[in-house]
């Protein structure tokens, strides 16, 4: 009996694995791919017992990746773009005019994709795909165009652009606000609330309340209650729904505010030490598509209706 060359799952499972670790959810990897959420939590599960290990941790209405899913999330998502890649060039010129975009999911969810019809309308013949994750791509081997990265304002890669810094504040929906009260007045009064926080994974400190709770004194603040995530996007949405309080980051949610989706409580805010950069990939910079993305994307940035941070930001 011969053995097979490769040893690999079939191809709609390395599919929907990656769709579902990008979003870190079943539903929207379905409507991605056009399945239901049961067939592709029914994929995942094949997957795993193909590989017989366990890619996710299933928690309350959330996923977070294992260690093995991550390292097979990247094997992944290399596989399939040189695929991509393969198969575009062998159509032809017509689909030449794709713009890929890597960035995080809550750079993508919260500020990028709401922004993106104005780019789309402009250059109706210009595909932009964004793949959002944690993952850091390496541009070129990845075939990843643009890369919009959270780095630290001061050390910034070689080459990057900064596109904004970041504010951060507490925010709730207008409905949490009024149901609280009088018991929602000072930082201190969060004592008595649920907090949202990201799921601690060593890295994302300055993206959960470890700013902005020691600047107001209150590092050893003990809230009512918690409840973590593995996205920033999910996490706000969950504050948008009244569930908790978060850590609000501005200006990805200055759309939320305005909309008055979400309110400020409190008139304190801390400047974070990081922000917002762009990297553009060596050999896509002289591509049309590729510096009509850019100077839209640095337009954005600078346009104007960020929404301003509830009274004096402290450094």
């Amino acid at each position: 009996m011969s053995r097979r060359a490769y040893e690999v799952p079939p191809l709609e499972l390395l599919v929907a694995f990656e769709a579902a670790a990008r979003h870190l959810s079943f539903t929207r990897a379905a409507d991605e791919i056009a399945l239901t959420q049961s067939a592709v939590s029914r994929q995942i599960q094949a997957l795993e017992a193909r590989l017989g290990v366990p890619l996710f941790r299933r928690l309350h209405r959330a996923l977070v990746l294992t260690e093995e899913g991550r390292s097979f999330l990247q094997a992944t998502t290399e596989a399939l773009g040189t695929i991509d890649r393969a198969a575009r060039a062998l159509k032809g010129s017509g689909e030449a005019r794709a713009v890929v975009v890597s960035t995080t999911p809550g750079f993508a969810g919260l500020w990028l994709i709401p922004r993106l019809s104005s780019f789309v309308a402009a250059h109706p013949g210009v595909d932009v795909r964004i793949s959002a994750g944690y993952a850091l791509a390496k541009l070129d081997r990845d075939g990843v165009d643009v890369a919009v990265r959270y780095r630290p304002v001061e050390a910034l890669p070689a080459g990057a652009v900064l596109l904004f810094g970041e504010t951060v504040f507490p925010v709730c929906s207008p409905r949490l606000r009024r149901a609280a009260g009088s018991a929602l007045k000072v930082p201190a009064d969060l004592a008595g609330q649920t907090l949202l926080r990201m799921e601690p994974d060593g890295s994302n400190q300055l993206q959960d309340w470890g700013l902005w709770l020691p600047a107001m004194q209150l590092a050893d603040l003990k809230p009512a209650g918690v409840l973590h995530f593995s996205s920033y996007d999910q996490l706000i949405q969950a504050a948008v729904a009244g569930q908790g309080i978060a850590l609000g980051r501005e200006p990805l949610i200055d759309q939320l505010l305005k909309a008055k989706k979400l309110v400020a409580p409190f008139a304190d805010a801390v400047v974070s030490p990081r922000g917002y950069c762009m990297l553009v990939a060596a050999s896509a910079v002289r591509r049309p598509e590729v510096a009509a993305f850019t100077a839209w994307l640095a337009a954005e940035a600078r346009g104007p209706g960020s929404a301003r941070p509830p009274g004096r930001a402290r450094a």
